[in-house]
């Protein structure tokens, strides 16, 4: 071992599950983990370019991400190569679940994108979530989401929403 590697973070792979399949694993730096939240450092892992409109996640981005034990929600504060901040992109969530070297966090659709400046907050995919069955499957997660999203979009747009990343 290095003396450089010693002053690394550990690394930690994240999977993202969606519909009980795994739609991307990457790794990342594990920043801080008090026992409730995570907080991980991880380049754009998406192949090329991903142009919402609003915003564009491409390669050399780093995204700072916020996973909770206990929320329905994740956090991840998106910056460009050269370190400009772009905004926030939330994902609704079950909390997540850290297991040794891996984090495991289920997608439940929703999502909300806050810029920036915080003038731009967006809610995204409903119509993903309504079709995804949830509500019906497991009607209590899906109440559980929607409390989620309706808290982030409250904070986003006028509460303390950078105080959930201090």
């Amino acid at each position: 071992m290095s003396a450089n590697s010693a002053d690394r973070p550990p690394l930690l792979d994240v999977v993202l599950v969606k519909a009980g399949r795994t739609k991307i694993r990457y790794t990342g730096e594990l920043l801080t983990d008090d026992g409730t939240r995570l907080a991980v450092r991880a380049a754009w892992a998406g192949s090329g370019v991903r142009d919402f409109g609003f915003v564009r996640f491409e390669p050399g981005d780093v995204f700072t991400e916020y996973y909770w034990r206990d929320r329905w929600y994740a956090i991840k504060e998106v910056r460009s190569a050269t370190g400009a901040l772009k905004g926030w992109y939330c994902d609704i969530t079950r909390p997540a679940v850290r297991s040794g070297p891996e984090l495991v966090v289920e997608d439940l659709d929703l999502d909300l994108w806050r810029s920036a400046d915080g003038v731009d907050v967006r809610r995204l995919d409903e119509d993903e979530f309504a079709e995804s069955g949830l509500a019906e499957t497991d009607p209590e997660a899906a109440r559980a989401a929607l409390a989620a999203l309706d808290e982030l979009e409250s904070l986003a747009r006028g509460g303390d929403f950078t105080a959930l990343l201090a």
